[in-house]
């Protein structure tokens, strides 16, 4: 067996099969997921809805309840998916499945789409304006250059 008939794993050969959306209930998170879900659809692919709740420190001190706060938004954001989930049934079929875990967003999106062996991973372009310095998640996964990345406006 030579060297290239040894992988196990390839990328890109017939279109993507998992496709990962970072999800954080922005209006260009939505949007992307909507984007994703298109994506997934008419390739046949899973589309993986990542939220990483975020890991607020400085909550704690000041006794806010932030681990409550971010379980409502992954609840919330499961909701709305099944909705539109639902909505579409038999129009537009989408096997999906919902992903949550704590700690930085860009690193849950690698981990997950690590872990999943994602084809291509989709984001929403950050709406926070001091991205702009410090470089948005997406930034970060497109300098990555582990994936195709899609950022939706």
């Amino acid at each position: 067996m030579t060297e290239h008939q040894h992988h196990q794993f390839e990328r890109g050969t017939d279109g993507p099969k998992v496709i990962v959306v970072g999800v954080d209930g922005s209006d260009s998170s939505l949007r992307a997921a909507a984007y994703a879900g298109g994506q997934a659809r008419r390739q046949g692919a899973l589309l993986a809805v990542v939220y990483v709740q975020p890991v607020l420190a400085g909550g704690a001190v000041l006794g806010a309840p932030v681990a409550e706060t971010t379980d409502e938004i992954a609840e919330e954001l499961v909701v709305h998916i099944r909705e539109a989930a639902e909505r579409t049934k038999g129009i537009f079929d989408v096997r999906w499945e919902f992903h949550t875990l704590r700690g930085d967003p860009y690193g849950g999106l690698v981990q997950t789409a690590d872990r999943l062996k994602a084809d291509a991973v989709v984001v929403g372009a950050s709406e926070q304006a001091g991205h702009r310095f410090v470089g948005s998640v997406a930034v970060r996964l497109v300098k990555s250059g582990r994936w195709p990345v899609t950022v939706v406006p």
